[in-house]
């Protein structure tokens, strides 16, 4: 279950507007030329934020991908965190701030929301995006030359 929540969704649009947002993140990461080491941390994170849920017992189930799309968010975030696309990276953030703010998962984990007709799950948006958040920094911390965006490997001429 915790890969298989964000597979379920439970309407097409539901479906629909999640993979439009995972498209808007894929086109996101390749502008800001994300590497291997955030598509680890998105791997790490996606069970993660899931796990993580445990922490609000009201929440008893859970689907859709918009916890992982926090989770990729925040990823990229932290990514980009770097000289070049620090304006960027503090955009990230601001935005997937004012949203968990706005959200208070802390003390509203679930919330019905009439447009969708079900209970949207602000505790997946907040778990997701720290299991991100912490994902992608510990993997930066333990490959900063990788995760900043410059290349490990040595050119012939420089060896």
């Amino acid at each position: 279950m915790l890969w298989t929540a964000s597979l379920v969704h439970l309407s097409p649009a539901h479906l629909l507007v999640n993979l439009g947002g995972l498209l808007v993140l894929a086109v996101l990461g390749m502008f800001l030329r994300a590497q291997w080491p955030a598509t680890l941390a998105v791997l790490l994170a996606w069970p993660l934020g899931t796990l993580g849920l445990a922490a609000w017992p009201q929440v008893s189930w859970y689907a859709g991908m918009s916890g992982l799309l926090m989770a990729m968010l925040a990823v990229l975030a932290v990514h980009a965190w770097r000289p070049g696309s620090r304006i960027a990276s503090g955009v990230l953030l601001a935005a997937l701030a004012l949203k968990l703010l706005a959200e208070a998962a802390w003390s509203q984990p679930m919330a019905f929301d009439p447009l969708w007709g079900f209970n949207v799950v602000n505790a997946a948006h907040l778990s997701g995006a720290l299991a991100g958040a912490g994902c992608a920094a510990l993997l930066r911390a333990t490959w900063p030359a990788t995760a900043s965006g410059t290349k490990n490997n040595a050119s012939a001429d420089e060896r």
